[in-house]
């Protein structure tokens, strides 16, 4: 009779060059956390495949190719069940980052410096423990030590439970943490919230926010898509933004973030987000006041300002009317940052 490990063994092939089926996926990755073995032999075959692709890239500067790479590898994977919308870029930050790791792996970059004081392994780690705030809340795993309780500061808790999962996570190999995070990423793609949008219209508190579900799969696919690309820095490794309809859903999320965050106390100011495929614009502040500026960002100038990946001083943008009430949005959209 065949045993998982025997089992799992014979889809390490399979695994190696991203064509799993998604029933495969959920049955290798949670392996491939808790087996040493296993994660070394699936390591050393991806190696493997990676050098019969090609010679490693060369140092420097990444040439065009390199990064249809990041673009091109989702697609080869068979088609996973489709998620609903509000998890379809969540669904994509994860392809897009599996393609990043696939990079890195070739080219042996785990120790590279990221952001922070985070290698790529650390990163990955970061993003095991970010995603799992959801994960408990939709009964995926179990409650930790470092989870939530009523009324307790969650950045404190968040950055314990950052902190506990990268002293874990730097005893083990780097493969044992991706298939983690693998791991926890396909159950929450697999879970019924990311599949209804009834069950995903039902608001929780999580890292401080009360939002439904469905924008908590966006707030996942936010970070995963910020580190991603801090990755694709750190080894000049060009990273495309989300795709448009995606790029559009995060501006939505962040907006509605931000305009907590200012309350109906502060100036009022026209925020316009505006890119190629069009132009949304808001009120933000003070409704009772009359409009004190007008700001207009980029899509993804105005998601990396609310990732802290641009100073607020200097983020291309456009300003009319009052600089100061201007400034006052853009400073206070860059202190919302966790990433």
């Amino acid at each position: 009779m065949t045993t998982d490990h025997e089992a799992v063994r014979e889809l390490l092939g399979a695994w190696a060059v991203g064509a799993l089926m998604p029933g495969d996926e959920r049955t290798v990755a949670p392996h491939l956390a808790d087996c040493d073995p296993c994660a070394a032999e699936a390591t050393r075959l991806r190696t493997t495949v990676r050098h019969l692709d090609g010679p490693p890239l060369a140092a420097g500067p990444a040439p065009a190719g390199r990064a249809r790479v990041l673009d091109l590898a989702p697609r080869a994977r068979p088609a996973a069940a489709r998620t609903a919308p509000h998890a379809a870029p969540y669904a994509a930050a994860v392809a897009g980052l599996q393609a990043m790791l696939r990079e890195v792996d070739a080219h042996g970059s785990w120790e590279t410096h990221v952001v922070h004081d985070w290698n790529v392994h650390d990163t990955v780690a970061h993003l095991l423990a970010a995603d799992e705030p959801l994960a408990v809340r939709l009964r995926l795993r179990d409650p930790g030590p470092c989870d939530v309780v009523d009324g307790a500061p969650w950045r404190v808790a968040w950055a314990a439970r950052t902190e506990e999962t990268l002293t874990r996570e730097r005893l083990l190999t780097p493969a044992r943490t991706v298939a983690s995070w693998e791991s926890q990423a396909t159950a929450l793609l697999a879970s019924p919230e990311a599949h209804d949008p009834e069950l995903a219209g039902r608001a929780t508190t999580l890292m401080g926010s009360r939002l439904p579900l469905a924008d908590h799969f966006l707030v996942r696919a936010f970070e995963a898509w910020v580190h991603t690309a801090d990755i694709g820095r750190a080894l000049d490794v060009p990273v495309p933004p989300p795709r448009t309809p995606h790029l559009w859903q995060l501006v939505r999320l962040a907006v509605r973030i931000l305009e907590l965050a200012l309350g109906s106390g502060a100036p009022a100011v026209a925020l316009t987000v505006s890119g190629d495929a069009g132009e949304l614009s808001w009120v933000l502040g003070s409704g009772a006041e009359p409009v004190s500026a007008e700001l207009v960002l980029g899509p993804v100038d105005f998601c990396l300002l609310m990732g802290g990946r641009v100073d607020p001083a200097e983020v291309p943008r456009g300003v009319s009317g009052s600089e100061s009430a201007a400034q006052q949005v853009l400073t206070r959209a860059a202190s919302l940052a966790w990433l």
